[in-house]
């Protein structure tokens, strides 16, 4: 972990959220950073790496890592409510709001329900409708988009190396070394050997999907898009693969005429956050800039 890490647990309805800090005394608007629907904060350490200029607050949401405790009902408005609790907790007013993937929603429904405490907001390869084939059961479509990152929720593991194992073979991930990446897979286990587990239930992730494929906070929170708005969009999909979630950025900026579409190039669905490269990216774009040549 970076220089200047802490965490802290704050109490939310139905339990308590643990929320990763890194830098708390860098100057300015802190920016508050969402991770995607299997994740976890630690998805958020190569930001940390790459901006120490900022202060990070990051939570796990609500059934995922070590706030898979929390009870209650999910969906893209109560993980929303859920972060102005956090921001209450740590005395922060306004912040600047990132969200990767399934956290792109709950940025946008965040900065919509509570649009004072909103800067501006940036989406990392999610927070747009995703292209689901029509009639689709909307659980179906929960292995149609995630793959092989909803199937090892049923997996168990006989220890740590195993699960390492099985990111090193994902296609998104393949041959990287990095000690961030060891960090983050090794944090997301839960239970005992031989018996360990992905810490997100797979009932938590068809629940939320769900509200992110069918709910209206979200067809709400764009409609109005009170706050600027920017989606950096990956050059590749959820398994390295062409095409991406987001193959075409101009209709979208036709649709959303208030948001600014770019496309980082040479990530995918994961490296655009987890990578000194996609972190670059993000950095820039959350400091209010285009997105710079790396």
């Amino acid at each position: 972990m970076s220089i200047g890490y802490r965490t802290h647990d704050v109490a939310v309805p139905g339990g308590v959220l643990r929320v990763g800090e890194w830098h708390p005394d860098a100057a300015g608007l802190p920016w508050l950073l969402v991770h995607g629907m299997t994740a976890s904060h630690r998805a958020w350490a190569w930001l940390a790496d790459e901006e120490p200029r900022a202060r990070l607050i990051a939570p796990d949401l609500r059934g995922r890592a070590r706030s898979n405790a929390v009870e209650g009902p999910t969906g893209m408005a109560v993980h929303a409510d859920d972060l102005a609790v956090v921001l209450d907790a740590l005395g922060i007013e306004r912040v600047v709001v990132v969200g990767h993937s399934m956290g792109a929603f709950v940025a946008e429904v965040f900065a919509d329900r509570h649009a004072d405490r909103v800067d501006r907001v940036v989406l990392v390869d999610g927070g747009l409708p995703l292209a689901i084939p029509e009639g689709m059961d909307p659980r179906d479509a929960v292995r149609h988009v995630l793959g092989p990152t909803a199937e090892r929720l049923h997996r168990r593991f006989a220890d740590p190396a195993a699960y390492r194992e099985f990111w090193r073979a994902h296609p998104a991930l393949a041959g990287r070394e990095d000690p961030l990446l060891d960090d983050y897979v090794a944090y997301d286990l839960v239970g005992r050997e031989p018996e360990l587990r992905p810490a997100t239930t797979y009932a938590t992730v068809e629940e939320d999907s769900i509200d992110q494929n069918t709910g209206d906070a979200i067809a709400r929170a764009l409609e109005r898009m009170p706050r600027p708005t920017v989606l950096l969009a990956a050059e590749r999909g959820l398994v390295d693969e062409i095409p991406p979630l987001y193959a075409d950025l101009g209709p979208l900026t036709v649709r959303y005429p208030r948001l600014r579409a770019e496309r980082v190039s040479d990530t995918n669905h994961f490296s655009i956050v987890m990578s000194s490269r996609g972190a670059q990216a993000v950095a820039s774009a959350a400091r209010g800039g285009t997105i710079s040549p790396v």
